[in-house]
C-alpha cells in the first residue's frame, strides 16, 4: 500500500514555482525536492544544537565547582 499526501500550496507559491522553474530551467519537482532537502537539513541541525544545549544544562555546577579539588599533574 502506498502512502499518499494531499499538498495544498498558496497561489503565490505556485506562481513563484512556475516563474523560477522557467527562469532557472528547472523542473518544479526538482526545485521542491531541493527546497525540502535544505529544510530537513536545517531542522536537523536545530535539533542537534538543541540536544547539545540540553546536555550542557545537565549539571548545575559552575566551572570552578566542577574542577574543584582536581589535581592535574
Amino acid at each position: 500500500m502506498k502512502d499518499t499526501l494531499k499538498i495544498e500550496l498558496k497561489q503565490d507559491t505556485v506562481d513563484n514555482l512556475l516563474a523560477f522553474s522557467e527562469l532557472l530551467h528547472k523542473d518544479v519537482n526538482k526545485m521542491l525536492e531541493e527546497a525540502l532537502e535544505q529544510y530537513f537539513d536545517s531542522e536537523q541541525q536545530k535539533l542537534i544544537n538543541k540536544g547539545i544545549e540540553e546536555d550542557a544544562t545537565m549539571t548545575n555546577l559552575d566551572y570552578d565547582e566542577f574542577w574543584d579539588g582536581l589535581d592535574i599533574g
